[in-house]
């Protein structure tokens, strides 16, 4: 399932300046970070963004894929399904 996120708030390096990370967490909490705490552990949580997986991993404590991890997993199954 798509989830309408919104936004993590690290915006590139933005949230990486100790003047804005204040700003980054509360832009992540606007809907982003607790659409992720809603969702169950066995849900893939997925961005392309290096500042997003991070905002993500450290204010949420879950893991985030790339989407070339997801590729690699599908591909994976369907090798080991055949």
């Amino acid at each position: 399932n798509y989830i309408d996120s919104g936004c993590c708030g690290m915006a590139g390096s933005f949230g990486f300046n100790p003047e804005h990370v204040e700003i980054s967490k509360a832009v992540g909490e606007l809907v982003l970070l607790p659409a992720i705490r809603a969702t169950d552990l066995e849900t893939i949580i997925l961005t392309n963004g290096f500042s997003c997986r991070e905002q993500i991993e450290q204010e949420t404590g879950r893991k985030v894929k790339h989407l070339a991890e997801l590729l690699q997993m599908a591909h994976q199954a369907q090798v080991e399904s055949v």
